[in-house]
């Protein structure tokens, strides 16, 4: 599902990324860890398209990814990628439902299809009763899970996942860390995700360590 070879990425004077390769199976669950600094994160926003290395080729779901033109990366991105964050980056003036709708909107799906789909998603994720909450009346865990029904309106082959626990408590934690084996299991999602959490780590198929900018034996 997804290929990278080679990848670099220098900021000024420091190589952040120094020739990283990485390979996940389709419908797998790869955690990456490592030190603050380690480079985990910029490879995420390349792997995710947000960013583009100094060197190295990406393959996502058979798309050579940067190859495409920049409103064709858009339309990739936001169909076949899903992101979750360690903050929510939720909408304050939108409800839980109107929020989860947004990416269906840009994808040009109709206000139906949408609704009904963001509807299933919450409900699926335990927010049946919390459609119309905005963000301020939602507690930690469920901005995070609106946030994860998000990433996943459009079914996206890939979800990638920076810290998404690492603001919440031990118990909300724990909850969030099941369910994405949960949405794995009945969605078929790739997800990879950074973490400084061992227990998560843990529960991953497989698990990647980075030091200074490379992968290390685990």
């Amino acid at each position: 599902m997804i290929r990278a070879k080679g990848i670099e990425k220098s900021f000024g004077s420091l190589k952040v990324l120094k020739g990283v390769a990485l390979e996940v199976n389709e419908s797998e669950v790869v955690s990456i860890m490592g030190a603050s600094g380690a480079g985990k994160s910029t490879l995420l926003q390349i792997l995710g398209t947000l960013s583009t290395p100094d060197s190295g080729s990406l393959t996502i779901d058979g798309v050579d990814v940067f190859r495409l033109g920049s409103r064709e990366l858009s339309e990739f991105r936001n169909k076949r990628i899903g992101f979750v964050f360690q903050f929510h980056h939720l909408l304050p003036e939108f409800t839980a439902l109107e929020n989860v709708m947004i990416p269906a909107f840009i994808a040009g799906r109709s206000r139906k299809d949408a609704e009904t789909a963001a509807k299933e998603l919450l409900t699926e994720l335990g927010l049946a009763e919390r459609f119309t909450h905005k963000p301020s009346e939602l507690s930690g865990g469920e901005q995070q899970r609106v946030a994860i029904a998000r990433a996943l309106i459009n079914k996206p082959a890939v979800l990638f996942a920076d810290e998404p626990s690492g603001n919440l408590d031990s118990k909300t934690k724990d909850e969030l860390h099941r369910l994405f084996f949960r949405l794995r299991d009945k969605y078929g999602q790739t997800i990879v995700i950074v973490t400084h959490d061992p227990d998560l780590a843990a529960m991953c198929d497989r698990s990647m360590f980075m030091v200074d900018g490379q992968f290390v034996e685990e």
